[in-house]
C-alpha cells in the first residue's frame, strides 16, 4: 500500500512540475511572444481603457492626447491630434487595429506608464500613472515651415547645430493621423489603404524616410574631403571651361546650363561651377574620396530617436560603398563630386551636413525628444546631446564656413540674405535628375545657418522636381527663400 501511495504522489509530484514549468513557460518565456500575436487584442483592448499621455512640443503644444470615446461599449478612450497633419511625421498614430508607428510606438510604455520607475509610483498609490513625451520641436516654427513649403513636394528641417535638437522637421504630402486613429477598423483601413496608394508617399516621414540626389549642395561634403587631404585651399584656382572630360570615357562634364565657369575656390564654391568639383573627386581618387565621404555619416542611417530612418549613400544602392565601386567607373567618381551620379542624401542629413560647419567640424546626433515626464511632470530621461560624427577638423569647418558666407553674399545664395544685417552661410543645389534632351526634372536644395560667426540655428530646404515651376528653377530662387523665412522668423522671435 505504501509502495502506491509513494508511487502515485510522485506521479502528481511529476504534473505539478510540468504544469508550473508550462505556466512558466506560457506566462514568462512566451510573454512577449503571445503579446505579439495578431490574434491575441486582451492586452489592446486593456491599453485602450486606460490612460494614455500626451506628446507635447517645446514651446507647450498639445500635439498627441487620449481623450474619452462617447458612446461606446468597447473603448474608453481614443487618440486625438490636436494640430492634424502639423506632427504625424513624428508623433505617428496609435490605433486599435493597426498598431502605432513613430514616437506612439517608441514612446509606448512611457505613455501608458509602463515603465519601471512608473511602476514603482503606481505601487505607491497613483492611480494615474501614464507619463508625457516633451518635443525639442516648436509648434511656431513647424507651422511656418508647412506654410512656407506649402503644396509643393518637399522638406524642411530646421535644428540647433551645437545640440542637434531639431526645431522643426516638416515635409509635404503628409497625412492627418486623425482618420488612422478611428475606432472603426474598416474606415481606419480604407484611409491607410488609400495614403498607401497616394503619390508621394504621405505614410513616409520624407523629411529622414527618404533620399534624393543632392545637386550642388553636396560641393560642401566634397569640399571638406579635398581640403582633409591637402587637394585643394582657397588660394586654389581653375581656369574658365565649358567642358570637360574624365577618365575613362569621352563624355564631358559641363556647368549648369552649360556656362563658362572658373576662378578661385572661393569664386567657384559660391558660382557653383561643376567642373572643379568633379576634379577634386578625380584627383582624389575612389579610395580617399569614398572614405571621406563615409567620415561624413554617409552609407549610415541617421542616429535619430524616430524609427525607419534613412541613410544616405555616395554609391546609390550599392553596399558596401568603397574604392572599388568606382575602380572601373571613374567618370561616375567625378560626378558625384559635385552631387548628381548616384548621389543620394536625406533633407536631415543635409541640415546635419550644415550643422557640422557650423558646430566647428563636430556632427551632433539629432533628436526630437527633449525628455519624457512622469505624471506628476518629474523628468523620467532627458536626452543629452551626442557627437555622432567629426568629419573634419576646426581649420577645414573655418574654411567652409567662409566659402558658404560668399555663397550667400556673392554667389547663387543670395536670396538667403537676412533681415537686420544678420550673416547667413549657405549653399545650393539644383540636382538635375533627366538625362540629355529629356523634359527638364530637378530637386532644388539650400543648406545653411546663422549667425555665421556663433551660429544657432541650421537649415534645409528641398523642393522636389515633380512639378515644371520647381523643375524650371533653381535651389537659390525656390529654396532659399524659404529658409530665409525661417530664418528671419526665429531671429525676429528671439
Amino acid at each position: 500500500m505504501n509502495r502506491q501511495i509513494r508511487k502515485l504522489v510522485a506521479g502528481l509530484l511529476a504534473l505539478y512540475v510540468a504544469l508550473f514549468a508550462a505556466l512558466n513557460v506560457t506566462q514568462v518565456a512566451r510573454q512577449e511572444q503571445l503579446a505579439d500575436n495578431p490574434l491575441n487584442n486582451r492586452q489592446t483592448i486593456r491599453d485602450f481603457n486606460r490612460p494614455r499621455g500626451q506628446i507635447v512640443t517645446a514651446d507647450g503644444v498639445v500635439v498627441a492626447e487620449s481623450v474619452p470615446v462617447p458612446g461606446s461599449d468597447q473603448f474608453s478612450y481614443q487618440r486625438s491630434y490636436p494640430t492634424g497633419d502639423l506632427f504625424s511625421n513624428v508623433t505617428g498614430y496609435y490605433t486599435f487595429g493597426f498598431g502605432s508607428t513613430q514616437l506612439e510606438r517608441t514612446q509606448h510604455d512611457v505613455l501608458m506608464g509602463d515603465t519601471a520607475a512608473q511602476k514603482v509610483n503606481s505601487l505607491l498609490g497613483g492611480a494615474d500613472n501614464s507619463g508625457s513625451v516633451r518635443l525639442t520641436m516648436r509648434a511656431d516654427v513647424q507651422q511656418l515651415a508647412a506654410q512656407a513649403l506649402g503644396n509643393r513636394e518637399g522638406s524642411v528641417v530646421v535644428m540647433d547645430p551645437n545640440t542637434g535638437a531639431i526645431l522643426a522637421m516638416v515635409s509635404y504630402p503628409r497625412y492627418d493621423p486623425n482618420l488612422v486613429a478611428v475606432p472603426d477598423t474598416k474606415a481606419a483601413e480604407d484611409v491607410l489603404n488609400a495614403l498607401d496608394a497616394a503619390p508621394g508617399k504621405p505614410l513616409l516621414a520624407n523629411a529622414y524616410q527618404e533620399n534624393y540626389m543632392p545637386g550642388s549642395s553636396f560641393k560642401v561634403i566634397t569640399t571638406a574631403v579635398a581640403l582633409e587631404n591637402g587637394v585643394t585651399s582657397l588660394d586654389r584656382s581653375w581656369p574658365a571651361m565649358t567642358e570637360w572630360v574624365p577618365p575613362q570615357t569621352v563624355d564631358p562634364i559641363t556647368n549648369y546650363g552649360g556656362s563658362s565657369c572658373g576662378g578661385t575656390m572661393v569664386q567657384v564654391f559660391y558660382r557653383s561651377c561643376n567642373i572643379p568639383f568633379a576634379q577634386l573627386a578625380s584627383e582624389l581618387g575612389p579610395d580617399r574620396m569614398t572614405a571621406g565621404v563615409a567620415a561624413w555619416g554617409v552609407g549610415e542611417k541617421l542616429p535619430i530617436d524616430l524609427p525607419g530612418a534613412a541613410a544616405s549613400s555616395f554609391c546609390g544602392n550599392v553596399s558596401p560603398c568603397d574604392g572599388s565601386f568606382f575602380k572601373d567607373q571613374l567618370p561616375l567618381l567625378a560626378i558625384g563630386g559635385f552631387g548628381q551620379g548616384n548621389d543620394l542624401m536625406v533633407p536631415l542629413h543635409m541640415c546635419m551636413v550644415a550643422s557640422t560647419v557650423a558646430n566647428k567640424g563636430r556632427m551632433m546626433k539629432p533628436y526630437v525628444v527633449d525628455a519624457t515626464l512622469a505624471h506628476d511632470g518629474d523628468v523620467l530621461d532627458r536626452t543629452d546631446p551626442q557627437v555622432w560624427k567629426t568629419p573634419m577638423n576646426v581649420q577645414t569647418a573655418a574654411t567652409l564656413n567662409t566659402l558658404m558666407i560668399g555663397v550667400v553674399n556673392n554667389g547663387t545664395g543670395r536670396t538667403m540674405q537676412l533681415a537686420g544685417g544678420i550673416q547667413a552661410a549657405g549653399k545650393t543645389g539644383t540636382a538635375q535628375l533627366n538625362a540629355a534632351g529629356q523634359p527638364e526634372s530637378s530637386h532644388a536644395w539650400i543648406i545653411g545657418f546663422a549667425p555665421a560667426e556663433a551660429p544657432r540655428y541650421a537649415v534645409a530646404v528641398v523642393l522636389k522636381g515633380t512639378s515644371a515651376e520647381i523643375s524650371a528653377g533653381t535651389g537659390g530662387r525656390l529654396a532659399g527663400p524659404i529658409a530665409k523665412q525661417i530664418l528671419d522668423y526665429l531671429f525676429a522671435s528671439e
